[in-house]
């Protein structure tokens, strides 16, 4: 297992995480899984037997439910052991249990803390963008718990890049604490965040934690063309989430991906994961599984190193458009560029 440091932070985490949206299985989140405090334990037992040292959960998974798990379940375990999670969305009916103020967030850290029966929480990220509530509210907030002990580092999650570059500058001119890491989708299946996410991380000097990194399973080379959908899969449960707006690309993609696994006698899924892991910004990918039989292949990708030669036909597969202005900006700029600039416009340049 590689460990990567967190963004400008001293902290360094596994190159995988593990995600708990699967425990609990309460309300809409039963469509992703219902692993209970016994599955739990030992999917632990194999991530951290695997090296993994960072575990992922949200206040929203299962209404609390997951927090609860993760917590029992972490009973007894070395305390370097690393836990994030999340508060933005709705957590009870009332107007302010929800979003980023002062208010919510709070009191929101405060449940977290004692559904995981935990003194801090490692790393404590807003779940996502809330527009009506002043930026340095909700940094002021973060930085209050922060030097309360109450959370060691923050972060942001599906925020987009002007989201970001507010929080940051708000952050610098106010002299609070500031996000270390951003959780972000990322896949073979959509690469939209090297758009503006993925630069911004580099440039900035901000950690990258990817969420879905298999699509929400349509990456695991179940899903073919021309085959019917599989049993026991979140479409098939209309888990929504991410949505596909090219299915022919992502069926060309799926190919790609069986092809390199069959070569290398790997998972199409493995290959997916470990592509994900070595593009450039990306700290640590957040894994997770419905059985224990999906989470021991998906382990096996921290150590499956992809050649230059696959990684380029997974890449070509996957390729984005360039968008305005990045178009403009591969047939003009190319004298000037920086690595940030590069992650994205880089393969056009070189093949203009």
């Amino acid at each position: 297992m590689q460990y990567r440091q967190l963004g400008r932070s001293g902290l360094r985490v596994s190159v995988f995480t593990l995600g708990t949206m699967t425990f609990g299985g309460k309300g809409a989140f039963a469509k992703t899984g219902s692993t209970d405090v016994a599955g739990a334990k030992r999917q632990i037992d194999m991530c951290i037997e695997a090296g993994i040292n960072m575990f992922d959960t949200a206040d929203v998974y299962s209404s609390g439910v997951s927090e609860e798990i993760l917590g029992e379940a972490l009973k007894g375990r070395p305390q370097e052991i690393l836990v994030g999670t999340k508060a933005r969305f709705h957590m009870g009916p009332g107007q302010n249990d929800a979003g980023s103020s002062r208010y919510h967030i709070v009191s929101a850290c405060e449940a977290s803390l004692r559904r995981l029966g935990r003194d801090h929480i490692d790393l404590y990220y807003l779940h996502e963008w809330d527009g009506q509530t002043p930026l340095d509210e909700t940094l002021e907030a973060l930085d209050t718990l922060t030097r309360s002990g109450k959370i060691r580092y923050a972060g942001v999650s599906n925020f987009s890049g002007w989201h970001i570059m507010k929080a940051l500058g708000t952050a610098e001119r106010n002299r609070l604490i500031a996000p270390v890491s951003q959780q972000i989708y990322y896949s073979l299946q959509a690469r939209e965040a090297e758009y503006e996410l993925l630069p911004l991380a580099l440039d900035q000097g901000l950690g990258v934690q990817v969420w879905s990194p298999m699509a929400g399973g349509l990456l695991s080379g179940k899903h073919r063309r021309g085959k019917p959908e599989p049993e026991g899969t979140r479409q098939l449960a209309q888990w929504n989430e991410p949505p596909v707006y090219d299915i022919e690309k992502l069926y060309d993609v799926v190919e790609v991906l069986v092809a390199i696994g069959a070569e290398r006698g790997v998972s199409a899924a493995q290959v997916a994961l470990a592509w994900v892991a070595h593009r450039p910004a990306i700290t640590s990918v957040v894994i997770g599984a419905r059985t224990d039989a999906q989470l021991a292949d998906n382990l096996k990708a921290a150590e499956l190193a992809l050649s230059a030669e696959e990684m380029a036909r997974l890449d070509k597969a996957s390729a984005p458009p360039l968008i305005y202005p990045y178009w403009h900006q591969a047939s003009t700029s190319s004298d000037r560029l920086s690595a940030a600039d590069l992650l994205l416009l880089g393969p056009s340049i070189k093949t203009a």
